[in-house]
């Protein structure tokens, strides 16, 4: 499992980590409309995944518009931001920061994702930062656990990762 801290504190983390090759697990999450989400929904298509740990924070806040950014320069990438924070929250955070291009969606309900992907820290309740690239026949390739859950994660590997997918 990946080491992580959160603001220099060891952190557990739930789930199983995702490794690059493998299929990814699937999910449930929320959209910002209760509609629920899942990996099948965007089947065919490159996923870049942002994970935060909640949407109302400073760096959590940059990554989310780093990678609103770049989605106009990724032809068939959809991005989807994932974290704990209510459907409400993600909605009313992406219309005051003017957010378009990428998809907000909440694991409050079941930590599905978080379980799914190794990201759930247990002691918070929260996700740990991460980023992952799914190719359009659902292969991980790319995985960043970001080590220290306060920092960025890497933009340019993730992005040119999710270019290089198919």
């Amino acid at each position: 499992m990946a080491e992580v801290t959160f603001k220099g504190n060891p952190i557990t983390l739930l789930g199983t980590e995702v490794k690059v090759g493998e299929k990814a697990p699937d999910f449930t999450v929320l959209a910002n409309d209760l509609s629920e989400v899942t990996l099948a929904d965007s089947k065919g298509k490159v996923r870049l995944i942002s994970v935060i740990p909640s949407i109302d924070t400073g760096v959590c806040d940059q990554q989310t518009r780093r990678f609103n950014e770049e989605a106009a320069n990724l032809d068939n990438v959809q991005i989807l931001t994932v974290s704990v924070d209510l459907p409400f929250a993600q909605s009313r955070w992406c219309a005051a920061a003017g957010i378009e291009n990428v998809q907000t969606v909440s694991d409050h309900r079941e930590l599905s994702f978080g379980q799914a992907f190794g990201v759930a820290i247990k002691e918070l309740r929260l996700l740990a930062r991460a980023v992952f690239v799914i190719d359009s026949n659902d292969t991980v390739t790319y995985t960043e656990y970001v080590s220290e859950a306060t920092n960025h994660p890497d933009y340019e590997a993730a992005i040119e990762a999710a270019k290089a997918a198919k």
